[in-house]
């Protein structure tokens, strides 16, 4: 695609990666907020969209028997956003998609499953400073006001159900981002985004590829030839499932990840001990 920007080694990927231009306040700050994927021919697929062709058919009773379930207190606002946020954090499958302002977060979850290191990874990045253009005007009113390029779950609180949302501005797609509640340590140090469009079954990925709004976005490409080589530094600073999914099930994934026999090793030899140990 010609979003595509592909290096050639371990430098290049970085200096593409933090490509941040001097702000008029004199700090180097992105506007963009990035996703990771193990396999470059991936597309934008939310995990309701995942769930097959039934998608829309199956959007609210998922999200309506969630909330029935719920234990007392266990979602505490009546708004549409904090309930989505709540229930993707939880695994339900919504027509949410996660993204993250951190750069090394996104390069991570391109880079949690070894089973993809045969291929191309990448890095979809997107401009939410620019892409408030393509809001309708009620939405971007709120962030002029805020002085904000994202959302948060309070500043569109009045919309308390999807229909409410759908129907914000008929006939016209766009993409919002906001940011999740900081339900745990988890969202917190994930950096966590999260962006929706006005419909169960529109694809994101045709939405930015359009002419008018490929200025939105580029890629990153991570070449398969380096994975192994970021993926052992991204542990090295520290940017791993312990950090990501602080508690015993994060440190379990992580050490599962660590101790595999690598790129080079034979069936059965066994990692070098951590020196951290």
């Amino acid at each position: 695609m010609d979003i595509d920007l592909k290096p050639a080694n371990y430098s290049e990927f970085q200096d593409m990666l933090y490509d941040i231009a001097l702000t008029e306040h004199g700090r180097y700050r992105s506007n963009f907020v990035f996703r990771g994927v193990g396999d470059k021919c991936w597309g934008l697929e939310t995990s309701l969209q995942r769930m097959g062709n039934h998608a829309a058919a199956i959007e609210r009773p998922l999200l309506r028997n969630f909330l029935k379930y719920a234990g007392p207190g266990e979602v505490a606002s009546d708004a549409l956003l904090f309930q989505l946020a709540i229930a993707q954090h939880h695994g339900l499958p919504t027509r949410v998609l996660d993204w993250t302002t951190s750069p090394r977060v996104a390069s991570h979850f391109a880079l949690s499953n070894e089973n993809h290191f045969d291929v191309d990874g990448a890095i979809w990045c997107v401009d939410v400073a620019n892409a408030r253009r393509v809001l309708p005007s009620t939405l971007a009113t709120i962030l002029t006001n805020e002085d904000a390029f994202v959302f948060s779950v309070e500043m569109l609180n009045k919309y308390k159900s999807i229909t409410d949302f759908d129907a914000i501005e008929s006939n016209k797609e766009f993409v919002l981002f906001f940011e999740p509640p900081s339900l745990d340590s988890r969202i917190i140090n994930q950096g966590a985004v999260l962006s929706m469009m006005p419909g169960p079954e529109l694809d994101l990925k045709t939405y930015i590829l359009r002419p008018e709004n490929k200025d939105l976005v580029k890629r990153i490409i991570i070449p398969a030839e380096i994975k192994w080589e970021l993926r052992d530094k991204l542990d090295q600073d520290n940017v791993s499932e312990r950090m990501l999914f602080p508690g015993l099930d994060g440190t379990a994934r992580f050490l599962t990840r660590y101790y595999s026999a690598g790129p080079n090793r034979g069936a059965g030899e066994v990692v070098p001990v951590d020196p951290m140990t």
